[in-house]
């Protein structure tokens, strides 16, 4: 029966797909992680099967913020309260985080992406490889033009900077152009996306960065990094830096 027989297809194409991509969206409190994520959700949950983890030490905030978006269905988007550092659930003890990826790949799968936002911390936030196959740090322009400069592992080690809420440069008087050369150039070769939800351009370009790493995943030629807690870049000795970017000690 060709019905079976698609079936089938179908099945096996499902057994040889590896696992969703697990995207980590970490950056410091108010710089927009949430809407990112509604937005590429906006974006993708049309061609992809999506699913959303988010991390409030207390609350399930940034949740109810999705489900109200109406983004994605809302069982598909998970709350993990972390009750600690909202760093520590994303990098020390993943657990929580890795149990809420893997309910919904186990109730809704196969799934192709699923969205991992951490709790609002510092400019130290990175994910651990373990949980994050990828990761993107969000920092925005409202947080001033020096954020940049000053670095930190998530701005010089994650796969993709985000420099957000451009339209808002004006306001605050914070020079776009300059910010994002002063973050390329702490990221040695690494990109860079400026990025306003009200520009379709940015917005694209953010969509079709995921849709690379995606691909690169599916083909087994993504190699999850890790950018590395803030204590080891301390340009102390070597040995401290065996797990770092190579880039991130070096200071022009």
């Amino acid at each position: 029966m060709p019905d079976q027989h698609t079936d089938e297809q179908t099945h096996q194409h499902h057994q040889h797909r590896p696992r969703a991509l697990r995207l980590g969206v970490a950056g410091p409190v108010g710089t927009g992680k949430s809407s990112i994520l509604a937005t590429l959700c906006r974006q993708l949950a049309g061609e992809l099967a999506m699913g959303v983890v988010t991390n409030d030490i207390y609350t399930d905030e940034d949740a109810r913020f999705l489900r109200s978006a109406g983004v994605l269905p809302t069982e598909r988007i998970r709350a993990v309260e972390t009750g600690a550092c909202p760093h520590t659930a994303i990098r020390d003890d993943i657990s929580a985080n890795l149990d809420a990826v893997e309910d919904l790949e186990e109730e809704f799968g196969p799934l192709d992406l699923v969205l991992v936002e951490s709790g609002g911390d510092n400019l130290t936030a990175t994910f651990s490889p373990a949980l994050a196959d990828a990761q993107l740090f969000c920092i925005d322009v409202a947080g001033g033009g020096d954020v940049a400069r000053k670095g930190g592992p998530g701005i010089t080690g994650a796969d993709l900077l985000v420099i957000n809420k451009t339209d808002l440069a004006p306001h605050v008087e914070v020079d776009v152009a300059a910010m994002v050369a002063d973050a390329s150039a702490v990221r040695d070769g690494l990109p860079v996306l400026a990025l306003s939800k009200h520009d379709p351009a940015s917005v694209a370009e953010l969509a079709g960065w995921v849709r690379s790493v995606l691909a690169r995943h599916r083909d087994g030629t993504l190699v999850p990094t890790d950018p590395g807690p803030m204590a080891p870049h301390s340009h102390g000795d070597a040995e401290d830096h065996d797990h770092a970017h190579p880039h991130s000690h070096g200071h022009s």
